[in-house]
């Protein structure tokens, strides 16, 4: 590729013969030329630029001298190829008379242009000619830009940031590697590419480390110390979404849902964004203390959906009356050391709670007798006894942020070594969101709804308490 930059400080560009850049012009994989603009002048003051029409304050730099030089830079011929290892001439081009013509592009770097994206970078490591007019002032005759898009020339005002800069040459830097480093070879490796952010994926980079493995008190993830690949893969897949959600939520609008896995969805609610079954911010927090009566109603409208259908509607009522009350709501809020409720709110003009979580920790309404398992599940461990999400939120992925937010919960009161549940053995998709969640079955149980006997499975995950 041949890049030709065209300015009033040539001096500018001499950092492009160092780093990445310089080998990749030393092994002739980019062909950079910088022109002197005030070379077209033609006056014995080399005058670029001149008062604007209708008044106002700076200088407009002149159609006239930035056509000369443009026309003459644009009619380059393509770069000639290498001589040979020998040390001979090399041979002249053979143009082809059948061959596409050649893919010129004519850049001016300006606040007032299309923000400069990674898929324009990509799109312009393809062109032949990169030709960047790197304005001063209060930049260039808007006839420039305007007269080359009428010829066979790709015209492209881009700016890199809502800011202004002194002149076009830090901008045309930013171009030139950008487009520079996708072109093939100059890069030794290029998987870099493939992960870094604003690359296909459409996600910022991860967070990288390296050695020392401690530092100032901050340790490296032990997950990149594992040696276990897919985990790795996955802790980056999970932080890059975190950090584009937080960081560029435009980026994670711009996605397509059906291109995000079941965990993607779950990692993207636990950072407040869902995609799916549309596109809303979602707060996950612990209830308030006022919250019981909204509670009440989201259990009833929620625990039926887990209930088998051999249950009739007054044991089901019998259940809620007994253990999902407002009574039972205000009285768990009102001691938040032994039971734990979380929410997920929409951050909407209708701040709609649409899931729960509520662990119990101990006290009198703490683990259940016939949950216990000796040697596999102690009386200490946490109780989820409640994780559900309203039905038209199903497949959001706030289900599983909600259990993971609750388990993170559970650790970082230091209590408890275990958190253990019961699902009904009909309910196979709960069954399989809880292993998927690292929950193990453990056993059987009956439990009581209403006066009907339900028989589900017992399973627990051990958690590591953060704090003693």
């Amino acid at each position: 590729m041949r890049v030709d930059l065209v300015t009033i400080f040539p001096a500018y560009f001499h950092v492009l013969d160092f780093s990445l850049m310089g080998r990749a012009r030393e092994a002739g994989l980019l062909d950079v030329v910088v022109h002197d603009l005030r070379g077209w002048t033609a006056d014995r003051h080399r005058t670029v630029d001149d008062a604007p029409y209708g008044g106002g304050a700076g200088m407009v730099m002149r159609a006239d001298v930035w056509g000369r030089a443009l026309d003459e830079v644009l009619a380059a011929p393509p770069t000639p190829p290498e001589a040979d290892e020998e040390g001979g001439d090399a041979p002249e081009p053979v143009l082809d008379p059948h061959a596409p013509p050649r893919r010129r592009i004519l850049a001016f770097p300006t606040p007032s242009g299309v923000p400069l994206t990674q898929a324009i970078a990509q799109d312009l490591a393809g062109a032949d000619q990169l030709v960047i007019a790197c304005g001063r002032y209060e930049g260039i005759d808007q006839r420039v830009a305007d007269h080359y898009r009428d010829q066979e020339v790709e015209v492209l005002e881009y700016s890199i940031g809502d800011y202004v800069l002194n002149g076009g040459e830090a901008a045309a830097l930013v171009l030139v590697e950008a487009v520079a480093r996708l072109l093939d070879g100059v890069l030794g490796n290029p998987e870099s590419l493939v992960e870094e952010s604003y690359s296909a994926a459409g996600l910022l980079e991860y967070p990288v480390y390296t050695r020392p493995r401690s530092w100032r008190g901050i340790e490296t993830p032990e997950v990149l110390l594992s040696g276990d690949h897919a985990r790795i893969a996955r802790w980056r897949r999970d932080r890059s979404l975190v950090r584009t959600a937080r960081r560029r939520p435009d980026l994670i609008d711009a996605l397509d849902a059906k291109d995000l896995d079941g965990r993607d969805r779950e990692v993207l609610a636990g950072a407040g964004r869902v995609l799916v079954p549309r596109r809303a911010d979602v707060s996950l927090r612990p209830a308030r203390r006022d919250e019981a009566s909204e509670l009440a109603r989201l259990a009833r409208d929620t625990f039926p959906l887990a209930c088998p259908p051999h249950l009739g509607e007054a044991d089901i009522e019998a259940f809620l009356g007994r253990h999902l009350s407002e009574e039972v709501f205000d009285r768990y809020l009102a001691d938040p050391g032994d039971h734990r409720i979380l929410v997920a709110q929409l951050r909407e003009e209708d701040p709609q709670l649409i899931g729960y979580t509520c662990t119990i920790l101990g006290g009198t309404d703490g683990m259940p007798a016939d949950l216990v398992r000796p040697g596999r599940i102690e009386l200490g461990a946490a109780y989820l006894s409640k994780c559900y999400v309203r039905a038209e939120w199903h497949g959001s992925g706030v289900a599983g942020a909600l259990l993971e937010r609750a388990v993170a919960d559970v650790e970082a009161r230091g209590r408890n070594s275990q958190v253990v549940l019961g699902t009904n053995i009909a309910n196979r998709r709960a069954r399989r969101f809880y292993r998927r969640h690292g929950f193990s079955v453990a056993g059987r149980r009956t439990f009581m709804v209403g006066d009907t006997p339900n028989i589900d499975d017992v399973l627990v995950r051990n958690v590591t308490p953060s704090v003693a």
